[in-house]
């Protein structure tokens, strides 16, 4: 008998056996591509050499130290090497244990920063997003915009949510060439109805991940968000816990769009599944805001610093840099974009293949002129990924994109190791499971 309580009780599991590069095995051995990386979080692939020795070179000196009394020479050489990395004056790193922790912990922080700042505060609100994702705890999931918060309405903070930037539905009615970028513009309605002496932040995603597969905003999206929190004295969250660290083609995704958040959340690829971390990279006047103030801030969890996730992170990070990961993520996540597109838009059932870097998604539509969603109840996202497992490819599957209950997208995050004729493998086998999965549902045409 399994005494696992699974996420869902009634899915049968399959049992890896182990991993090794980009491949997964089970227990009968066969071999699967890890074309998502779990959840966009194994970067490197399984079994990394580098990685391996680095976790029990650490673990033989000390696996756990509380960072309430303790700090440790990982810990300090992981903070030194984000805060070289990050854009502008970003160069404090609070560590936690993941992302969830880390959106949490980024809320906490913008409350608690202008209570130190201004001796007392009204902020308190943090704005986000339809279509997004920032965590399961109370505080990220009331940030979310995702219909996975809704079981938990009554346990939420009253956060107020502005349009996405999903140029497939814009919520507006235009196109990338033609718009305004009203979603954008709709962070200072939101500011002027809730009043901004009562937010403390707004938070988003670079490019939007589990809860919409791999939404890109316009190219001045996030311009206008520096410029609209400058203006009404409000924190920017920038959420990279899944494009981080080299996902999207930069070592930070908001690179390419050439502006400095406030915090940074981070987890998943910073130490690519090895071990569990997260953190949140702040800038320097928020840190001094702290130090000049209460000098404490008020939060914590138990495994946050861990030295032997730090030592993880620091190899992880260093091994990206020196193998030059990053840009062979935005290399052959071009052509693996364009592959994808070639070979996939064909299909009756494919809305949209999107992306940045190798963050990719591909959306599925009942009509392709009109984007109407094939109905939640018909499951079409997860008999894809069953289709496609049948073809040795693992991908993330997502529901409710389209308008909060139906709409279908797969969500396609390989390790940054991913080599050209790799990318080849990948297209072949999904095109031989989306032919299959096009048998299968020739009915709902």
């Amino acid at each position: 008998m399994d005494h696992v309580f699974y996420r869902n009780v009634n899915k049968n599991y399959m049992e890896v056996q182990y991993g090794e590069g980009i491949y997964l095995y089970d227990t009968d051995g066969n071999r699967y591509m890890d074309a998502c990386s779990g959840a966009a979080v194994s970067n490197l692939g399984h079994a990394h050499p580098r990685i391996l020795a680095a976790m029990a070179e650490q673990a033989g000196k000390v696996a756990f130290s509380h960072l309430s009394r303790w700090t440790s020479g990982s810990i300090k050489e992981l903070a030194a090497l984000v805060g070289e990395l990050a854009p502008g004056t970003l160069n404090k790193l609070y560590l936690v244990s993941g992302g969830s922790e880390a959106t949490e912990a980024a809320l906490k922080m913008a409350r608690q920063y202008y209570l130190e700042r201004d001796g007392k505060s009204s902020k308190y609100k943090i704005i986000s997003r339809w279509k997004s994702f920032h965590g399961n705890t109370i505080g990220a999931l009331s940030m979310t915009g995702d219909k996975r918060r809704k079981k938990y309405g009554p346990l939420l903070l009253d956060f107020p949510h502005i349009a996405p930037a999903y140029c497939y539905r814009c919520p507006f009615g235009k196109n990338q060439d033609s718009c305004s970028v009203e979603c954008a513009l709709d962070l200072e309605r939101a500011l002027k109805m809730e009043g901004a002496d009562n937010v403390a932040a707004f938070i988003a995603e670079s490019v939007g991940g589990a809860a919409c597969g791999a939404i890109v905003p316009h190219k001045e999206y996030f311009k206008i968000i520096r410029q609209i929190c400058d203006h009404y004295d409000i924190l920017y969250i920038d959420d990279e816990v899944m494009a981080g660290f080299g996902r999207t083609g930069t070592m930070f995704s908001i690179a390419d769009w050439g502006v400095v958040p406030d915090m940074i959340c981070v987890a998943k690829g910073m130490s690519a599944g090895y071990s569990p971390i997260g953190g949140v990279v702040v800038k320097d006047e928020i840190h001094a805001a702290f130090k000049q103030g209460s000098g404490v801030f008020v939060h914590g969890h138990t495994y946050g610093g861990n030295p032997l996730s730090a030592a993880v992170s620091v190899a992880v990070v260093k091994t990206l840099i020196e193998e030059n990961l990053v840009e062979n993520s935005r290399l052959v996540g071009e052509y693996l974009l364009g592959k994808l597109q070639e070979k996939l838009l064909p299909y009756w059932f494919v809305g949209d293949v999107r992306g940045k870097g190798l963050m990719l998604g591909v959306e599925l539509v009942k009509d392709k002129d009109t984007k109407e969603p094939f109905q939640v109840a018909l499951g079409m996202a997860e008999k894809l990924t069953a289709a496609l497992i049948k073809h040795s490819v693992i991908v993330y599957p997502g529901t409710g994109s389209a308008d909060g209950e139906n709409g279908d997208h797969i969500l396609l995050a390989p390790p940054l190791t991913l080599t050209i004729e790799q990318a080849d493998e990948l297209v072949a086998a999904m095109a031989d499971g989306f032919a299959e999965f096009e048998k299968r549902i020739a009915f709902n045409k």
